[in-house]
């Protein structure tokens, strides 16, 4: 009973180091990370080392593909980029294995390590700002260490009692039993980390020999990809097509490992002998990284045909603006932010789409409409709601000035969108008729306003083309033709010139332009704000640019 307490809550607090240790290296780097794996994601061998490097840094391979989903979903990096960085993000979490077998099981850092834990509980009670995450990741690397020394004394007391030599090597079903161990492990603990740790330190006790070690590690490798699934069910169709790849990826490795065993430990054996390669635990570790790596050297020159092949079996069925927006991506403010950009972006020019409908008319078309798209506002409603719902799940910190920019960017051009669909709801009745000429000239102005501004919103991947100052004058242009417009009508109501109703509706269908150009102009104004200030770290945020008129 003593052995299974202390295996139990040696890996608890291994399990507890390794998610503190993760979140508070990934909160203290903030977005440089990010920026790095962004800027070396040219190719899929670049996109590669980028997620093996980012993996090692923060030792949490969910962390890097939470960190891929946001720029996939973003549109920052292909799915053939982001297929290099799931091979990367897989070798890269091997380098667990080799920080465990070279320093955590060759020497006891439990008892020195209980000093780094109380200063790093301390930096996160006192610091302010990011090292307080650097607290939190001292104390977790620390508790890391603990949690190895209390899972070796339990295990060498399994090692005295209880051993699985009779397992013999070439056993396939002693090798399908090993794999399914590693895979329920892995599942259960939702993390092949911990399954790794756990199988070093039973080979290490000698409750394991090493070819049952290298199945389980395989069957680990395996099994992590769960992690992935569960949390792409309900998620974005980005999310799901990464998901998907890297279980491809996992599960093939593991099968070629699998067949390839005898000689991937004969290459094992070499090394030993060869190169001063250490048996045990560091052999093990080799081994995962190698078998990984094979897949690696079959998979990653295809990378940009297996991309091909995801994206045919999961194809893109929604034409919701919504649909790059994931809840994983919570994780992660600045790729939230990020999404919720393309999100609020795919709105404006969806909604701005169904006003053009029936106010741009080109060559050769039929008479302009009086309606508007029968299906187009319910589905900016639902985005619209959406939206609100998502921007209100993003964490941020209140001294982090750079998500508040973006956030109150954001929250600006929603506002308008909102207030853009209330105003689409209610057409004005003079929508396409004739008028007075202040009213042709105010469609007129937002007709080429709308026409102008489409092709750059919906097909520019550069937001700055877009002449806001432009926009900004036609709107005021608007403005001006409504109040001349309003005097004219007035004074041509008085001698009853005109009916009063169809002034009024005269003047309604002004003050609905003259308000819609506003919105568009402002959404515009605050979408290339945000998309300027997006992955730079030195904007800030300017009250002036910022304030509504």
């Amino acid at each position: 009973m003593e052995v299974a307490f202390r295996i139990l809550g040696g890996l608890g607090l291994f399990l507890v180091g390794m998610s503190l240790l993760t979140d508070g290296l990934t909160h203290f780097a903030g977005d440089s990370l990010r920026r790095s794996l962004l800027r070396f994601t040219g190719s899929p061998f670049k996109a590669f080392a980028s997620g093996a490097l980012l993996t090692l840094v923060v030792q949490s391979s969910t962390a890097t593909t939470v960190t891929l989903i946001g720029f996939v979903s973003a549109g920052l990096i292909t799915f053939a980029q982001s297929l290099g960085v799931v091979m990367g993000a897989s070798l890269g979490t091997t380098g667990t294995g080799w920080i465990v077998s070279t320093l955590g099981l060759k020497v006891q850092l439990g008892l020195y390590t209980l000093p780094l834990i109380g200063f790093g509980a301390l930096l996160r009670l006192l610091a302010k700002g990011r090292w307080r995450h650097l607290g939190t990741a001292l104390a977790g690397f620390g508790m890391l260490f603990v949690g190895i020394d209390t899972m070796q004394e339990g295990m060498r007391g399994m090692g005295e009692q209880f051993t699985l030599p009779e397992l013999a090597a070439g056993d396939w079903l002693a090798r399908f039993i090993a794999l399914g161990i590693g895979v329920l492990l892995t599942v259960i603990m939702q993390s092949s980390t911990a399954t790794v740790a756990t199988t070093l330190t039973a080979l290490d006790a000698g409750a394991l020999n090493f070819e049952m070690a290298a199945i389980v590690v395989i069957g680990a490798a395996i099994g992590t990809t769960m992690t992935g699934v569960l949390a792409a069910l309900g998620g974005s169709l980005y999310a799901k097509r990464t998901a998907l790849a890297h279980v491809l990826f996992n599960l093939s490795s593991g099968l070629i490992a699998i067949l390839l065993l005898p000689v991937l430990l004969a290459l094992l054996g070499l090394a030993q002998t060869h190169l001063g390669l250490q048996a045990g635990g560091v052999s093990l570790a080799a081994f995962h990284t190698l078998f990984i790596a094979v897949g690696v050297a079959v998979f990653l020159p295809q990378a940009h045909r297996c991309a091909r092949q995801i994206e045919r079996l999961l194809p893109e069925r929604s034409d919701s603006p919504t649909r790059m927006l994931d809840q994983s991506q919570w994780q992660v403010p600045t790729l939230a932010l990020a999404s919720s950009h393309q999100a609020l972006r795919a709105t404006a020019t969806h909604l701005l789409q169904a006003l053009a409908a029936v106010y741009v008319k080109k060559p050769g078309e039929a008479p302009l409409p009086r309606q508007l798209p029968p299906k187009a506002l319910p589905a900016t409603a639902i985005a619209l709601e959406q939206l609100q719902t998502y921007l209100s799940h993003i964490p941020f910190e209140e001294e982090d000035n750079k998500l508040a920019e973006h956030r109150l960017y954001q929250m600006h051009v929603l506002d308008h969108l909102l207030r853009l669909q209330g105003r689409a709801e209610q057409l004005p009745s003079l929508l396409n008729t004739e008028g007075t000429a202040e009213l042709q000239g105010a469609r007129q102005r937002f007709a080429t306003m709308l026409s102008d501004l489409l092709p750059v919103l919906a097909d520019s991947d550069d937001l700055t083309s877009i002449d806001v100052d432009q926009l900004a004058k036609q709107s005021e242009d608007i403005a001006a033709l409504r109040q001349h417009a309003r005097q004219r009508v007035m004074q041509h109501s008085e001698p009853n010139q005109r009916d009063p109703g169809h002034a009024l509706q005269i003047l309604d269908s002004m003050l609905w332009l003259d308000r819609t150009a506003h919105h568009v102009w402002r959404i515009c104004h605050y979408l290339q704000a945000d998309e300027a200030a997006q992955f730079t770290s030195d904007s800030t945020v300017d009250t002036h640019v910022v304030a509504e008129p």
